[in-house]
């Protein structure tokens, strides 16, 4: 009978593995939106998203809600490396029957506390302050939906008072703090109900009022975690092993699905005690776990709780005794009555049981004490049956940690973790195997997780002074964030603004005379149509915008486009010498491509893609204005380009190509789509550059003759607000960026939006920030300094967001969220910056920023354009799509589709569909040809 009854309290190691699964199941559905409402593993978010670093200083009031009592201490934290804190504290009865009464009463009593508490320890400082910050210590069941905000669930532990479930209890704290004064002069304080009336102030009260403000409220698992981290080791994970169970840990943000919160990390309370209620662990269950739970106050409930907690494990012991004795395996031919007794073994006594393993006579008497008759074998036994009992409670905390550790290691993506885990409670501290038993068995269940115990000490004390601390640390950086990113977040206003602007700048570059004046350029392209389909044949295409440059043949059926092409290198002497050295090299290279296509003997359109700056005054005539990307070739600037590239045909006797389009990049991205869809009247290309070009009546466009049909406008954009009339957008940052280009004061548009530029502005800001101690500490980064160091497609990496397939394969919830999160400290180690996790989301947020900012630039630029072409078509609804090119908007996680939300909030009555374009320099350029071509026979 004996060895039975030891087994059914040993578990093992493959039992304890599915406990530990289950555990695991049992988290992921609290946390999840839609299962949490059902978890017996509730997973309550605490709003605590980081631990202290030392930094923390100031004077800070504790209140902790007792059974019988209330705790207040004044905590002084220094913030310079001392992190032993000074703490006085009080501690005041509970008037009787409050408990029972009215909710006002309790929390006007508790008030009165803090007020009576502060004159009797006021001092040269704390009376010098006009503001304290409080953190609330209350025991029961809360909704928390802020760091300041819980609202009461039900009351236990022998409370009841009336007026208060349901009510948000810090609330009613602070209503009850602020209007009650304080002490006066003789130390009364006024409006006390007669609890401290005519008592008098050991100190004289505060000169002058002050304000308390409840700042945090938490429980003692949270004050747990805290209290270690002040030992200047970070703990992440805190375990209560009391009278109840419990742990927490810092979960991943964005897994807390019943959060709004989706960057770092935040503490989540596990309340783990009732684990099992569902019936997982019915199979672990003994007759003895049966009797306790039923003579208990809430049978059913709290299963895990009542098999771990030391409220329960002398009651366990006690019916194994009833159950052995009934059996005649113990005390046979003595009295038992004892043992009918509910409570007759306290914790108290099962440890001096197992910590005294080899003192028979300790046993004996004990057991002698509680009215029993032991034999010696009776006591052999009774040490047997507190060790499997206690020793299984240390078990199941092991397998729960287990549990934790595991999830915490998976969902960071790490191969291993190492954790710090601070533990305090009756049970920790008075079972001597206790942590070594936690630590093996975890080692046991989580083999790639390793994790050192650290004792907490006065986890409602310390701990809650330090929550508090930390919120307040992380509500100044947040102030101080906020100061050097808000110049960078626009309103809809400012958006609203910059699209009233655009307009204007729009029909200045479409004026005749306002033309020359315009930031906005609005060239005409001389493009009269988009592709409708009827297109067909065989277009050459040239796309000439760097060293390297293309040929291409393009081949237009009723079954489609097909293309052939083929990459030149011009060398640098031919780009920086004469003109007629650089045309002849190009003859010379699609003289190469249409022999090998078998070509030379057709003459074939050729549609011409030249990305340099030109004023255009035909589809097949544009004067270079000058070069840019390293080419300098004499003789070209101020001369039509298609007529050097004709003349150059000439003197090397090609007669096998016929120019009859020169057009941009975003002209042929436009065409490109145009082809696949009629409706596709913008082009925009959003990447190293921007521009934007659309189809205007025109009717508007007063730089050419003739008002009948539409026109392609390349409305060079990137210059808008070289005229100034963006200044009020531009930030300290960007006027940095700005001044270390090579045309300081040009293109500032682009500056704000394109691809060149916006590493470079977050570099900026990191700069600033790191100055400002928000980043890496304060200290210097060297590399930082260096310009260009920061890439922009380093945004798109950091701000990589999460689809949910990654969840789908491992079952827990990782998603590429927490992945980017990691991505962005490998960034920053490349850069040789030292970042801890909250620089890796802080640097997070600041790449957003200015991506969004990007966005919604481009988008109301965009809103612009297309609101123009509804009031000039005469419609109520503009339906029309955007052909879009561009490595920003086809690479970056976010920037697409913040740029169609923008779009849509700021033209609400246009319909607009984005189209990514295929080869817009090369099919576009040919598609381009085509249109002329098919215009041109049609004239005929």
């Amino acid at each position: 009978q004996i060895q039975r009854a030891l087994r059914s309290l040993s578990i093992p190691l493959e039992r304890l593995h599915v406990m530990k699964g289950h555990m695991i199941q049992d988290m992921c559905k609290g946390l999840s939106r839609q299962t949490h409402a059902h978890a017996k593993v509730r997973m309550l978010p605490t709003y605590i998203c980081s631990t202290p670093n030392g930094t923390e200083k100031g004077n800070f009031l504790v209140v902790e809600l007792c059974q019988t009592q209330v705790r207040t201490l004044l905590v002084t934290l220094y913030g310079d490396g001392n992190l032993s804190p000074q703490m006085m504290y009080k501690i005041y009865d509970l008037p009787e029957g409050i408990t029972q009464g009215e909710g006002e009463a309790l929390f006007n009593f508790i008030a009165h506390c803090v007020t009576q508490f502060l004159s009797e320890t006021s001092s040269p400082d704390t009376n010098s302050e006009q503001y304290l910050p409080l953190g609330f210590v209350f025991p029961f069941t809360c909704r928390q939906t802020q760091l300041n905000k819980a609202e009461l669930l039900s009351w236990s532990k022998g409370f009841n008072c009336s007026g208060v479930v349901g009510k948000d209890v810090v609330e009613m704290l602070q209503t009850a703090i602020d209007k009650h004064a304080w002490p006066d002069k003789e130390g009364e304080a006024s409006g006390g109900g007669g609890w401290f009336k005519g008592r008098k102030s050991s100190q004289s009260a505060p000169s002058q009022s002050r304000h308390v403000e409840v700042v945090a409220l938490m429980n003692d698992t949270v004050g747990t975690m805290m209290t270690c981290s002040m030992e200047g080791r970070a703990c992440e994970v805190a375990m209560v092993a009391d009278k109840g169970s419990n742990c927490c840990f810092m979960a991943e943000a964005y897994l807390v699905e019943t959060t709004e919160e989706t960057s770092g990390r935040m503490c989540v309370n596990t309340e783990w005690g009732c684990f099992g209620d569902d019936g997982t662990l019915k199979d672990l269950v003994t007759p003895f776990d049966q009797a306790v739970d039923e003579e208990s106050s809430n049978p059913g409930e709290k299963r895990f709780e009542k098999m771990v907690g030391t409220l329960y494990l002398g009651e366990i012991v006690r019916h194994v005794l009833i159950a052995l004795t009934a059996e005649k395996a113990m005390f046979t031919g003595t009295d038992t009555a004892v043992l009918k007794e509910k409570g007759v073994f306290t914790m108290q006594h099962l440890q001096e049981i197992v910590n005294n393993e080899d003192s028979i006579t300790e046993v004996k008497r004990i057991l002698e004490a509680v009215g029993l008759q032991p034999s010696e074998r009776d006591c052999g036994r009774m040490q047997q049956i507190c060790r499997a009992v206690m020793g299984r409670a240390a078990t199941f905390h092991a397998t729960g940690l287990a549990a934790i550790l595991s999830y915490m290691c998976q969902t960071r993506d790490l191969e291993s973790l190492m954790v710090n885990v601070g533990v305090e409670g009756e049970l920790f501290a008075g079972y001597s195997r206790f942590e070594e038993i936690v630590v093996s068995v975890s080692r046991l269940l989580a083999p790639e997780c390793m994790a050192t115990i650290l004792a907490s000490r006065d986890g409602s004390g310390r701990g809650a002074a330090m929550v508090t601390a930390v919120a307040l640390r992380l509500a100044a950086q947040r102030r101080a964030v906020n100061e050097v990113l808000g110049p960078l977040r626009l309103s809809h206003d400012d958006l609203v603004k910059v699209q009233t602007l655009m307009r204007q700048e729009m029909d200045r570059g479409l004026g005749k005379e306002t033309n020359p004046s315009a930031s906005v350029r609005m060239l005409p392209t001389y493009v009269t149509h988009t592709p409708d389909g009827t297109e067909k044949g065989d277009f050459l295409a040239l796309d000439l915008g760097g060293t390297n440059f293309r040929v291409l043949v393009v081949r237009i059926a009723e079954a489609g486009i097909t293309m052939a092409s083929e990459i030149y290198v011009i060398p640098v002497g031919v780009m920086q010498g004469s003109g007629e050295e650089l045309f002849d090299h190009i003859i010379d290279c699609i003289i190469d491509f249409q022999t090998k296509q078998n070509l030379v003997a057709q003459m074939l359109p050729l549609g011409f893609t030249f990305s340099f700056p030109c004023q255009q005054v035909g589809l097949d005539k544009a004067l270079l204005l000058t070069w840019t990307k390293g080419f300098s070739a004499s003789g070209c600037v101020g001369e039509d380009v298609v007529q050097l590239l004709r003349d150059a045909a000439k003197r090397k006797r090609h007669l096998g190509m016929q120019v009859v389009a020169l057009v941009n990049d975003t002209v042929g991205t436009m065409m490109a789509c145009g082809y696949d869809d009629p409706k596709c009247e913008i082009g925009l290309i959003v990447g190293t550059g921007t521009n934007a070009c659309y189809m205007e009546e025109m009717k508007n466009v007063g730089t050419v003759e003739g008002d009948q049909g539409r026109m392609c406008i390349n409305m060079e954009w990137g210059a808008f607000g070289d005229n100034g009339c963006l200044d009020h957008l531009f930030t300290h940052f960007d006027l940095v960026v700005d001044e270390t280009t090579i045309n300081p004061g040009k293109q500032r548009f682009e500056k704000l939006i394109s691809g060149m530029y916006l590493g470079e502005i977050v570099r900026q800001i990191l700069v600033v920030m790191t100055e400002k101690e928000l980043l890496f500490q304060g200290k210097p980064c060297p590399k930082l300094q260096t310009k260009d160091i920061f890439k922009t497609k380093f945004l798109s990496t950091i701000e990589l967001d999460g689809d949910g397939d990654s969840a789908a394969n491992n079952g827990i919830g990782l998603d590429s969220n927490g992945l980017a999160l990691r991505q962005i400290r490998t960034i920053l180690n490349e850069l040789e910056l030292d970042a801890s996790f909250e620089d890796c989301v802080l640097m997070r947020e600041v790449c957003q920023t200015v991506s969004l900012r990007a966005a919604q630039l481009c988008a109301a630029g965009l809103a612009a354009v297309v609101e123009k072409m509804r009031e000039s078509r005469g419609v109520d609804q503009l339906s029309v799509t955007v052909g879009v090119d561009g490595t920003l908007y086809k690479l970056h996680p976010c920037f697409s589709n913040n740029l169609h939300m923008t779009l849509k909030d700021l033209a609400p009555k246009c319909n607009v569909t984005f189209m990514l374009s295929e080869d817009g320099s090369g099919k576009g350029a040919a598609l381009v040809a085509a249109v002329a071509d098919r215009a041109a026979k049609a004239k005929e």
